[in-house]
């Protein structure tokens, strides 16, 4: 396990484990190996995109999944491998259809409303199919092998499936019409100057990426810049909503807050929050590289930070952690600070060294890279 925040971003990459677990990561950001939406578009699609139903577009995803498998797994092999060439009606055009017909009946997230937002109808989320931003600029303020030298693209969405009664972007997550719409033509267009700025990655966060899939998707087809996608997530998604990102994000960042389905509910409103969170730290994990953030609330340490870091070191083994000490009240806590008690404050040192000296008592690892 690693302290990341203590990282220096020039150093990190000379530590020999962080380069193995961020290998993907690492040589895409380096422009050795290309990203995986790029893999994607050069694997052809033989169903008609507009004619074909549903299922068997869900079927033909499925088999362009696993030759997806198998060339990335040869391209991994290489010490350096060229930008396939694109495809017509390729596996990225399909992830693209079935991202917009989901949005028919919506269950991108496990709120699973199934309104039809393409016609206007909003949920949980606030969206419907028109996505904002609010904004996007190169941020230096995320985990060292994430910022490097030149930082990381942030791109802010608005709305979010979470009600977090300490949120720091409240005013972006609760009012989804903050943000400036865009396209997926427009979101190209941000993405490309990012990288033209040096930007050393393609962070989607919020608010939260999980609603504005279908537009994420389409600003990938207009984009041909070989650069890291990253996935910055509260990791609520559907299953059908990973099964679409699997192939076209480099390195997941999930935040992992609950230990526990009552402190979920209370403080952010949310439903089932374990199974599906753990699900989906599983599913990342297993298909791609990852730094998982744990933020540390007062008065939950037992009920949260340690049965967190007790799941990732049985099920997530060697990915890396952000034990983060940054909370702060914020907005409804703020506010209502007599209504969220146990909250209503900054973390005090001893609570966050005994979240580390946990870390270590389980086992996992920490390191410090001047």
């Amino acid at each position: 396990m690693m302290r990341l925040f203590r990282l220096a971003p020039l150093s990190v990459w000379k530590d020999a484990k962080v380069r193995n677990r961020l290998g993907w990561y690492y040589d895409v950001m380096r422009e050795v190996k290309p990203a995986k939406y790029l893999i994607c578009k050069s694997i052809q699609c033989h169903k008609d995109l507009k004619s074909s139903t549903t299922e068997e577009l869900w079927g033909e995803h499925k088999r362009l999944a696993k030759i997806f498998v198998d060339r990335i797994t040869e391209i991994k092999s290489k010490t350096h491998a060229d930008i396939p060439e694109k495809t017509e009606n390729n596996f990225l055009d399909l992830k693209a259809e079935l991202a917009k017909r989901n949005l028919d009946s919506c269950n991108l997230c496990e709120w699973n409303c199934h309104v039809d937002r393409n016609h206007g109808k909003v949920g949980v989320c606030r969206l419907d199919s028109k996505t904002r931003v609010a904004s996007w600029f190169r941020h230096f303020g995320e985990e060292p092998p994430l910022v490097n030298t030149n930082g990381s693209g942030t791109i802010f969405f608005t709305g979010c499936m979470f009600r977090c009664v300490f949120c720091q972007n409240w005013d972006i997550s609760q009012f989804p019409l903050a943000g400036r719409e865009v396209d997926g033509i427009m979101l190209a267009r941000i993405m490309r100057d990012l990288y033209k700025q040096g930007a050393h990655n393609i962070n989607f966060v919020g608010g939260e990426p999980t609603p504005n899939i279908h537009t994420i998707i389409d600003g990938m087809i207009n984009l041909d810049c070989n650069i890291p996608m990253l996935w910055n997530s509260d990791m609520y998604a559907s299953v059908d909503a990973m099964s679409l990102l699997l192939e076209i994000i480099d390195i997941w960042l999930p935040d992992f807050k609950y230990g526990n389905d009552e402190c979920a509910r209370k403080l952010s409103n949310i439903p089932r929050y374990l199974s599906v969170v753990s699900r989906n730290h599983k599913i990342a994990h297993e298909n791609g590289d990852m730094i998982i953030r744990q933020l540390v609330l007062p008065n939950h340490l037992e009920c949260c930070t340690k049965p967190v870091l007790d799941w990732i070191a049985q099920n997530c083994k060697n990915v890396l952690v952000n034990v983060m000490g940054q909370y702060r009240p914020d907005y409804k806590v703020l506010k209502y600070p007599e209504k969220y008690p146990e909250i209503a404050r900054t973390l005090n040192e001893s609570e966050l060294e005994e979240a580390f000296t946990y870390a270590e008592k389980i086992g996992l690892e920490f390191r410090q890279v001047s």
